[in-house]
């Protein structure tokens, strides 16, 4: 069986730009995007405006479409023969054997080889239930009016009234840098029937800007997404007003196939990496999302694959002066 130069898993910011810089360095990538379902469980499938990127304005889809004119750049340009694109694959089972190589197993039950692997599985924001279900704030989160990252899309809510969907320390912090930076006259955070968790600071400073905590689970949301429009949260029998929402209630980890290679992770459950993105695995490197103590945004996705692109390059050139 073939073995190749590198495997690159996951298919948004991380994935592309680890699959563009391993084919620029001339080395040869197998690049697994992931399935429709993979696909749907991403944070580049959902994510419509990127206000926080140069050049991503024009685009309907912010990540997935700029990511796809680099796919078919690569699947057509000068290097194609280094880009052996799996369109609709992913992975869903990988071994390393006695002699170094990573053996993996796609969705199609298809079986490849590579000497190197870049993980980039990211992760996904979790969703508030609403009677029992998460449906009711798609429509709200794909027209942004509901958020989930401060850094791409906190300026959303300049001088509007926000809800924050959330129950500990961190929740509270995200109204708090919320109204802080950008003066919003009215700030909640619905607990939405879970126990709070707060720490000293940020309930002192919860008071002092006049918060409201409402623990009453979430009846309904308030509004018309076909409009544009929020309007707010019916908890018990009290209407909370809101223009805008940001959920505060952690991440799904997609750290699967890092467990099955048992690679370190942090508590969080995400991975522990050198500097390069190298794991504890020897030859495994993670980028973006999934790699630990980074920030989540497509910039230190894109610095954090080429850096294991880089080192893995340098690693294959190596050899290749001693066996050559």
């Amino acid at each position: 069986m073939k073995i190749y130069d590198v495997a690159v898993i996951g298919g948004g910011s991380a994935g592309v730009m680890a699959a563009l810089r391993v084919v620029l360095n001339n080395d040869e990538c197998l690049f697994f995007p992931g399935s429709p379902k993979d696909k749907k469980k991403s944070r580049a499938f959902w994510v419509t405006k990127v206000e926080n990127m140069p050049a991503h304005l024009d685009y309907k889809k912010g990540i997935e479409e700029p990511n796809k004119q680099s796919l078919d750049w690569l699947a057509e340009g000068p290097f194609k023969e280094k880009f052996i694109w799996k369109k609709n694959c992913g992975v869903v089972s990988i071994t390393k054997k006695e002699d170094g190589i990573f053996h993996l197993t796609d969705n199609k039950n298809e079986t490849y080889q590579a000497r190197f692997v870049i993980l980039c599985t990211g992760v996904m924001d979790v969703q508030p239930e609403i009677q029992g279900s998460i449906e009711p704030i798609y429509p709200y989160a794909n027209i942004q009016l509901a958020d989930y990252c401060l850094r791409c899309d906190g300026h959303h809510v300049l001088n509007k009234k926000i809800a924050v969907l959330g129950h500990t320390t961190s929740a509270a912090w995200v109204g708090i840098m919320l109204f802080e930076r950008y003066q919003c006259p009215e700030v909640s955070l619905i607990t939405n029937g879970a126990k709070t968790n707060f720490d000293e600071e940020s309930l002192s400073l919860m008071k002092k800007y006049n918060f409201k905590i409402i623990e009453e689970p979430i009846k309904e949301i308030i509004g018309d997404p076909k409009q544009g429009q929020l309007e707010g949260f019916l908890c018990g029998e009290n209407k909370i007003p809101a223009d805008y929402a940001f959920i505060a209630l952690g991440m799904i980890v997609y750290n699967g196939l890092a467990k099955m290679l048992s690679a370190n992770l942090d508590q969080r459950g995400f991975v522990i990496t050198d500097n390069k993105g190298k794991s504890s695995v020897e030859g495994l490197y993670v980028a973006g999302d999934l790699r630990a103590n980074t920030k989540k945004q497509i910039y230190t996705a894109w610095d954090t694959a080429v850096d294991s692109a880089d080192e893995i390059n340098v690693l294959i050139r190596r050899k290749k002066r001693i066996t050559t």
